[in-house]
């Protein structure tokens, strides 16, 4: 199980920011965050029952995207401070659990989880968890991806039928949606006028941004005149959204196997001033 770090931090953090339940330690210490993290890959990890896990992080926002578009993810304000203690913090207790942490200088998450899954032995089924539908483009026949969903412990599974049956394309064809339709959140334009509709019919029709290109003239006036106008665009984009799979990074299977020492990681929870999480620590009996 490659755990997506950014996004369940993220989501933790923000589901108990908003009541301004920070939960901040006798050392001054906003955790917040690091326990919902905790929560969410426990109860995964219980729920999935993974032989082997690892957690992917971003390495800070300069990375090759922002190199290629400057406004890449530039509507994101700064972190909030109570957050920023936790970076470090949370990537401390993942060490407690002897589960790896991994990131590149220079690359996303995607990135890494990516490239692991991708460059895993070809029997290792993988599964990973994040709240991020980005990721949907990285299934095939032995990656399924984990989508969190509100609360915990409440999943959406997503395999190559389950993605095609809710969204009438396939995993690989994510890429070249996000480059037609843009993605907001990261905040790239796509194609201006192009929705998510008109995309997947397109994709539907003429299977990626290439077979497109090669039937403009099938298209409406309309479509035809929008893609021409921003036809560097639309290239851009598809490189911004695609997952790089050939970064170097490696996580060895025996380094991620799961073999947690509850009394180390009670002891880290204790040190940090967690409650109540002693529960979501399985017992060795339970991890056998």
């Amino acid at each position: 199980m490659l755990v997506d770090g950014m996004a369940l931090l993220f989501r933790a953090f923000y589901a108990t920011a908003v009541t301004g339940q920070f939960m901040i330690n006798t050392k001054g210490v906003p955790t917040n965050g690091v326990q919902g993290f905790v929560k969410h890959m426990m109860t995964a990890v219980g729920k999935f029952n993974p032989s082997h896990v690892a957690v992917c992080w971003d390495m800070g926002s300069k990375t090759f995207r922002t190199e290629m578009f400057p406004e890449y993810k530039a509507n994101r304000g700064e972190a909030p401070v109570e957050l920023i203690p936790q970076f470090e913090l949370v990537k401390e207790v993942v060490e407690a659990f002897d589960i790896p942490n991994i990131g590149v200088p220079g690359y996303e998450a995607d990135d890494c989880i990516g490239t692991i899954a991708r460059t895993s032995d070809e029997d290792v089924q993988v599964s990973i968890l994040t709240g991020d539908k980005d990721i949907l483009q990285l299934i095939n026949d032995r990656t399924s991806v984990i989508l969190l969903q509100k609360g915990y412990g409440n999943y959406q599974v997503h395999n190559r039928d389950t993605l095609y049956n809710e969204k009438g394309i396939w995993p690989e064809q994510m890429i070249d949606l996000k480059a037609l339709m843009g993605d907001p959140s990261d905040n790239y334009p796509g194609v201006k006028g192009i929705g998510e509709k008109t995309a997947i019919k397109l994709l539907q029709q003429f299977e990626n941004v290439e077979g497109i290109l090669e039937n403009l003239d099938s298209l409406t006036k309309s479509q035809k005149a929008k893609i021409e106008q921003d036809l560097e665009m639309l290239h851009l984009s598809r490189q911004l959204a695609e997952i790089k799979c050939d970064v170097e990074v490696s996580c060895s299977l025996e380094t991620a196997s799961l073999q947690i020492n509850r009394e180390k990681v009670l002891n880290k929870f204790q040190e940090v001033e967690f409650k109540g999480l002693h529960k979501f620590i399985p017992n060795e009996k339970e991890l056998a």
